[in-house]
């Protein structure tokens, strides 16, 4: 087992993994109370909303770009003292305290405390028109850009209760949705079926699936459509396309030390962030799999910092209590 002491560990009383609203929250939490946190960044400082364009429905901000936003939760981090490190954890060892980590290159990192912030992503098509029109009408999360979409035609890809609650959220603006799925039945549950057939603007297209995303260069026009059972052709217009077809939480490097459910996101106390491992925290869409928005990510990392420091505070307590100190709460 690799030791947690030693001149080649860095030490620290909370350890944060993952930069995304979740992870600089907490980091913020943690640095004014005193703990001198240290955030881990991963491959991709500032999360998902690094790659999201217009932010409509953050606090305080009429629109700001994404990476705008992430730039300045970054830099407020800094500012607070935070020691941030760039780097990917690679394995991690949550079986003793202190907890260790160890870095993509061999850094390894000890803390009495873990808030795990690596967050979600989303998963694609895996076409090269998709990728060319994201942001530009091609979106993965119709409560972020639904506004953009009011009066205007948009297609939803999927068949599970995400991709109907997708294409019943795009209702309240969008003139008509299509709903495209692959197989000729959904596979989302009865309440969300009946819903979805209750809605006269909802269209489904069934046995069919994206083959192309078509667009001016500007933004998205229509898709392009495959027969699923002759392989025909077909092309559908529509002003945006919002692939549904789930999220991959990055939690594998969690698995087997930490209880999760069977799609892989880490399971919490209710009304916590408390994982199955006392110490070890977990905010933002690691652990959520209904909202996935940076607000509730933000609120969540917030959660997780002040879990951690009351529970160092009792851990402390306790071990005062142990050697015969004095324990006094100041009121």
């Amino acid at each position: 087992m690799p030791e947690t002491t030693g001149p080649l560990v860095r030490r620290s009383k909370i350890l944060i993994i993952g930069s995304g609203p979740a992870g600089y929250t907490a980091a913020v939490y943690a640095a004014r109370a005193a703990l001198a946190p240290m955030l881990v960044e991963g491959p991709q400082p500032g999360g998902q909303l690094t790659i999201t364009t217009e932010v409509e429905n953050w606090p305080g901000d009429e629109s700001v770009l994404g990476p705008d936003l992430m730039a300045r939760m970054g830099e407020q981090v800094r500012k607070a003292g935070v020691d941030v490190v760039g780097d990917l954890i690679a394995e991690v060892d949550l079986t003793r305290a202190p907890f260790l980590a160890i870095g993509d290159g061999g850094a390894r990192y000890a803390a009495d405390t873990i808030v795990v912030a690596t967050g979600a992503s989303a998963r694609w098509l895996g076409l090269e028109s998709e990728t060319e029109y994201r942001g530009r009408g091609v979106s993965a999360c119709a409560t972020c850009d639904g506004f953009f979409y009011r009066g205007r035609v948009c297609a939803v890809v999927g068949g599970g209760n995400t991709a109907v609650e997708e294409a019943l959220y795009l209702t309240n603006f969008a003139e008509k949705v299509y709903l495209i799925h692959r197989r000729d039945t959904l596979r989302a549950d009865r309440t969300n079926q009946a819903r979805l057939r209750a809605n006269p603007k909802v269209e489904m297209v069934w046995n069919s699936e994206v083959a192309e995303v078509l667009g001016d260069g500007g933004g998205v026009t229509g898709v392009a459509l495959r027969d699923t059972r002759d392989g025909a052709v077909s092309h559908l217009a529509a002003q945006g396309l919002f692939v549904a077809i789930g999220h991959d939480p990055a939690t594998a490097l969690f698995k087997g030390q930490l209880r999760m459910d069977d799609e892989g996101y880490i399971l919490v106390a209710p009304g916590s962030t408390a994982t199955s491992v006392p110490g070890v925290f977990a905010a933002g869409d690691v652990q959520d799999k209904l909202f996935r928005q940076a607000v509730t990510s933000a609120g969540m990392g917030c959660m997780a910092a002040l879990e951690a420091e009351r529970y160092l505070a009792g851990r402390d307590a306790h071990a005062i209590a142990a050697e015969g100190g004095d324990v006094r709460v100041l009121a």
